[in-house]
């Protein structure tokens, strides 16, 4: 079952994975065509949040959620009481930005009667980014989806590749990461495996599986080149 063809698509994944920039992405994709609201659920890490966009997401007709602390200097979140109207609201898609690793996971147990009741509608897909630490091995990446799954409360349905090293990313990054990623889906027994990159990284990659090309929108200062 393809993304766009859920209701609800929850992203999960350790730090650093990209799971904040395929929601943008998702989102603005999303938007183009049906009504889409993304909720920000990381309630882990201050600096990496969809909610630094919302003002770009809004302009597209995207309805943004977020914790009431995002863009401020708030230290302890509060997840808004409007987040549960999504599940009883009409909207086409509604994306779940998760926070970082089980720990972050821990703010969708909250949801999980909601979910439990959509579950046909909700789509899980953990994102893995295979140079960043804790997710290198496959082994690494089937325990976190293991944790992530039971403290979230929902079963991991699709892994997502999207290994990369930001501008000093290659096509055999990515094939390794692919290695990484199917195997850590066969020890979990999760059926579907997707690829996330930039388009040129993903031309050059045309075996891989289910490819999904980015845009880039939440690169830091520091990695910009001007």
């Amino acid at each position: 079952m393809e993304l766009m063809e859920k209701r609800f698509l929850v992203l999960v994944g350790n730090y650093g994975s990209g799971k904040t920039e395929l929601a943008l992405n998702r989102a603005l994709e999303f938007a183009a065509k049906k009504s889409t609201t993304l909720v920000d659920l990381d309630i882990v890490n201050p600096y990496f949040r969809s909610g630094e966009k919302a003002d770009m997401l809004r302009e597209a007709g995207i309805r943004v959620l977020m914790p009431t602390f995002a863009l401020s200097t708030v230290d302890i979140p509060a997840l808004p009481a409007e987040i549960q109207s999504v599940f009883e609201l009409p909207c086409d898609h509604v994306i779940f930005d998760v926070g970082g690793d089980d720990t972050g996971a821990a703010a969708l147990g909250r949801y999980a009667p909601s979910f439990a009741k959509y579950r046909e509608q909700t789509h899980v897909a953990l994102v893995v980014n295979c140079m960043r630490p804790l997710t290198q091995t496959a082994e690494d990446v089937a325990e976190l989806a293991q944790r992530i799954a039971a403290r979230g409360r929902l079963q991991i349905d699709s892994i997502i590749n999207n290994t990369n090293l930001a501008g000093e990313t290659t096509p055999e990054m990515l094939r390794q990461g692919h290695q990484v990623v199917a195997r850590a889906a066969e020890i979990c027994g999760v059926d579907r495996v997707e690829t996330c990159a930039m388009a040129e990284i993903l031309a050059q990659c045309a075996e891989l599986p289910n490819p999904m090309p980015m845009v880039q929108y939440m690169a830091p200062e520091w990695m910009e080149d001007a």
